[in-house]
C-alpha cells in the first residue's frame, strides 16, 4: 500500500501546534465545566441518584425479579449525606464541574491529540490508530456507566445500610460519597481498556490466547490484589463487585487475542 509522505516541520512549529491543541482542549473543557457548574441542581440530581431508594437499577432489578419469579427487590432504605467542612460543598461543586466537563469533552480532546500526531503517521497507521482511539473511548465510557449503574449503587446500598448495631446510625459524608464514585468510575473506566491493550499486544505478537489461558490463575490473584488496592473501601462485597467486570474483560480479551494474535 502506498504510504503518505512525512510532513517536515521545525521544533518550534510543532511546539506552537501543540500549544494550540492544548488551548483548544482546555477551552472546550472549560465551557462544559461552566455549563455543568451552572446546572448544579440537574447535575447533582444525577450524581446523587444512586443513593436513592428508587434509583433505576433497584427498580429494574425488582421488575426483572418479578418477571423471573425471583425476589430481587431490595428493602426500602434511607441514607443521609452530611457535610462536615465549611467550604467542602463549594469545592466539591467546583471539582465535579471540572471532572464532568473533562468527561464530556474527552472525545474532543482525544481527537485534537490525534490530529496533532497524525501528520507523522502513514495512511495505514492513521486508519489503524483511529480505530484504536474510537474503541478505547467507547470502552472507557462503558466502564464509567457500568460503575454508575451497577457497581457503585449496589456497593453504596450495601455499605450504607450495614450496621453492627441498631444503636449506630450511618451518616455518610458527601466527600466520601463523591470520592468513592470518582475513584471507582476512573478505575473501572481504565480497566475496561484491557481488551484494547490485549488486542495491541496480540498484533505485536507479544501475547497469545494460550499464554493468557496458561496464566489465568496467576492473573486472578493479581486482579484480586489490584482490586483490593484500588477499591476505596475494604469490604469483600465491593472488592468482588469491582473484580467481576474486570475479570470478564480478561476473558473477553482472550477471545479477542485468539482472533488477532500474529501466527508464530
Amino acid at each position: 500500500m502506498k504510504q503518505s509522505p512525512k510532513i517536515e516541520a521545525t521544533f518550534w512549529e510543532h511546539l506552537d501546534e501543540l500549544r494550540k491543541v492544548i488551548f483548544r482542549s482546555l477551552a472546550v473543557v472549560t465551557v462544559f465545566a461552566v455549563v455543568t457548574f451552572i446546572l448544579k441542581d440537574f447535575v447533582f440530581d444525577i450524581i446523587l441518584a444512586p443513593s436513592e431508594n428508587h434509583f433505576v437499577t433497584f427498580t429494574l432489578l425488582c421488575k426483572a425479579g418479578k418477571w423471573l419469579a425471583v425476589n430481587l427487590c431490595f428493602e426500602p432504605f434511607t441514607t443521609q449525606l452530611i457535610n462536615t467542612q465549611l467550604s467542602s460543598q463549594f469545592m466539591i461543586h467546583l471539582s465535579m464541574s471540572f471532572y464532568i466537563g473533562l468527561l464530556i469533552a474527552f472525545p474532543y480532546v482525544v481527537y485534537q491529540l490525534f490530529r496533532f500526531i497524525s501528520p507523522a503517521l502513514y495512511q495505514n497507521e492513521i486508519k489503524y490508530s483511529a480505530k484504536v482511539i474510537f474503541f478505547s473511548a467507547l470502552l472507557f465510557f462503558f466502564g464509567v456507566l457500568f460503575n454508575y449503574f451497577i457497581i457503585f449503587p449496589l456497593s453504596f446500598r450495601f455499605l450504607a445500610t450495614y450496621q453492627v448495631s441498631s444503636q449506630v446510625v450511618n451518616m455518610i459524608s458527601l466527600s466520601s460519597y463523591i470520592d468513592t464514585l470518582i475513584l471507582l468510575s476512573l478505575m473501572i473506566g481504565l480497566m475496561s481498556e484491557l481488551p484494547i491493550l490485549a488486542w495491541l499486544l496480540a498484533k505485536l505478537g507479544v501475547i497469545s490466547d494460550k499464554i493468557m489461558k496458561k496464566y489465568r490463575r496467576h492473573v486472578i490473584v493479581i486482579l484480586l490484589i489490584l482490586c483490593a488496592i484500588i477499591t476505596p473501601t475494604v469490604d469483600i462485597f465491593t472488592l468482588l463487585m469491582v473484580f467481576m467486570p474486570i475479570y470478564f474483560f480478561y476473558e473477553l480479551s482472550i477471545m479477542i487475542v485468539r482472533k488477532s494474535a500474529v501466527p508464530s
